[in-house]
């Protein structure tokens, strides 16, 4: 790919302008976390069977279209997907939703080394010398960083740094390892966890003060080369969303004040929530440029030859990128497809797909017929983990089929398998599709092939119906005086723009005032007071006729690019 490719141009090409300096925010009290419910399914168990009552079961008590926030909670504590922990904005992940993240880290890895990455791992810990070397990047985590002061009783002589993010803590050995161009590209990634101490109220997965992500950093001889990189991981990252959660996502570039701070520009992922009509970044792969180069002083010798009689050739900086993918992207998935009974979970990264469950078994029925129903259960799981479909078996006795059926559907598993007495006796199951309730007829013999197509169906459906709702909120608006109702409508904007980073910083701050003034509005409680924000530059940009002027009234500048607003988590 070379450096004329329409890609590279769309993401470098915007127009540069100075970056403001922001003071990072005084530090709050962080709120008190509001606990849910403990976790409980829907239905009525049946008696215990000795072996201990089992919970009492609710199900989810709140609706999603009414109570967010509330609905959010309970379905993943009910679901066993978090538990909580006793610091506040720490959870723990439980299988279930640990297993998505492991999805999601078998493909990326298998993405990422095809380009040569390769896997380390640094420590958790940064200087305080190393991590405020660099101004420009640690003033946008400032108010994040968690430090160390005490090594058991002592009193540090320096505090240390829990890692944020690890560009200062890597880059000095970037500069020890690169010695020569030769020892280009560099390309290193870690799997671990940082810790961002919020302040603001935590959100399971999409606001943490501990989540984990995948880091790369890779170092690379020209601007060109570094940008092909920039470009291939975000559609790497694309891939999760779009081909693992069934999220659509909409690729671009930060503008220059929502940038990463210390990058010479930033590729970005924008999903959308549809309950609250905000749009979410959802991945980042970012263009360093040199600066941590110059920085860091990690230069190499020009690799061009070097003619007889002409002086010693200067050393040359590096370019650097960085990029990273985090478990906010399991909230984003939770948010997109749960419903009021509870998640929603795309087949290719659930961890179990389907469930077969006996159901018609009463006291009456006769001890031979219930085991070969139950044999016929357990060899239909065997015959589909063979077809390598993650199956499991529910031949609990102490819980009433009904029960099961929503306690499965808590946790979004996305294809229910029943089997009564008439279904053997025809030789087919039931199916219950966990996105539609959709039931249909197969056939025993075909179940190896049929239950994978209709998984295979059901991942494609949910991506088809998440990606038609974002489109449809996606609303391109020309007048000034549109753009706030259009807001209220739980909707994102695409509208003419300067680019300008004040100008869009002045965009965020007019509709919050606006939207202040504004009652009686159906919306999201915290929109009126929430501003719209740039989103991104998308690289799919729409004509923009010449003369076109920025729609921010008092700008007066001509529009440079269509650019998605909203409000965003």
């Amino acid at each position: 790919m070379s450096s004329t490719d329409p890609l590279i141009a769309q993401a470098q090409n915007l127009p540069d302008h100075p970056k403001e300096t922001k003071k990072p925010p005084k530090e709050k009290k962080p709120p008190k976390e509001k606990k849910p419910q403990q976790p409980k399914a829907a239905g009525k168990p049946a008696k215990s069977g000795g072996g201990g009552a089992p919970i009492d079961t609710k199900g989810i008590t709140s609706k999603k279209s009414e109570d967010l926030a509330e609905w959010y909670q309970q379905m993943l504590s009910k679901g066993q997907f978090i538990s909580y922990y006793d610091i506040s904005g720490c959870y723990i992940l439980e299988p279930s939703s640990f297993a998505i993240w492991e999805a999601i880290r078998v493909y990326f890895d298998k993405k990422i080394k095809t380009l040569g990455v390769r896997n380390c791992y640094y420590p958790i810990f940064i200087s305080q010398d190393n991590l405020q070397k660099e101004k420009d990047h640690i003033e946008g985590f400032a108010a994040e960083v968690a430090w160390v002061t005490l090594g058991g009783t002592t009193k540090l002589e320096k505090p240390i740094a829990i890692r944020p993010t690890s560009e200062t803590a890597m880059y000095k050995d970037f500069h020890d390892k690169i010695q020569s161009y030769r020892d280009l590209p560099l390309k290193r990634n870690q799997w671990n966890n940082v810790v961002r101490w919020e302040f603001k109220n935590p959100m399971p997965f999409i606001r943490s003060r501990e989540f984990l992500w995948q880091e790369g950093h890779t170092a690379h001889m020209t601007e060109e080369e570094a940008g092909v990189e920039v470009l291939q991981i975000l559609d790497f990252y694309a891939g999760i969303y779009e081909e693992l959660l069934a999220c659509p996502v909409v690729k671009g570039r930060k503008t220059v004040n929502e940038q990463f701070p210390g990058a010479y520009y930033t590729t970005t992922l924008e999903g959308f929530i549809p309950a609250t009509g905000r749009g979410i970044q959802a991945a980042t792969s970012h263009c360093l440029g040199q600066h941590f180069a110059k920085m860091y002083d990690i230069t190499v010798e020009d690799p061009a030859p070097r003619v007889e009689g002409e002086p010693s050739k200067p050393r040359l900086h590096v370019w650097q990128n960085s990029w990273g993918f985090t478990t906010r992207s399991i909230g984003v998935m939770m948010l997109i497809h749960g419903d009021d009974k509870g998640a929603v979970i795309p087949p290719r990264v659930a961890e179990t797909q389907t469930v077969i469950i006996p159901v018609g078994v009463t006291a009456k029925t006769a001890e031979e017929d219930k085991n070969k129903l139950y044999d016929t259960v357990a060899e239909i799981a065997k015959t589909l983990q063979d077809a390598g479909v993650r199956a499991e078996t529910d031949t609990r006795d102490n819980y009433t089929a009904g029960w099961k059926f929503s306690d499965w559907e808590l946790k979004g598993l996305p294809i229910r398998i029943e089997l009564g007495p008439k279904d053997l006796a025809k030789g087919e199951v039931l199916t219950v599709r966990r996105d539609t309730g959709e039931k249909a007829s197969l056939p025993i013999a075909d179940i190896a092939i049929a239950l994978p197509e209709l998984l295979e169906i059901m991942q494609a459906d949910m991506l088809e119906r998440a990606r038609k709702e974002y489109e449809e909120h996606r609303v391109t608006v020309t007048d000034w005086e549109k753009m706030l109702p259009v807001l209220n409508g739980k909707n994102v904007v695409l509208i003419p723009h300067c680019l300008d980073g004040d100008c869009a910083d002045k965009v965020k701050d007019e509709t919050a005032a606006r939207g202040k003034e504004i009652t009686g509005v159906a919306e999201d409680a915290k929109a009126p007071s929430m501003g719209a924000k740039a989103l991104c530059v998308p690289f799919e940009q729409a004509e923009l006729k010449d003369g076109t002027k920025c729609l921010r009234p008092d700008c007066g500048k001509d529009a440079q690019k269509w650019v998605q607003f909203g409000r965003s988590y």
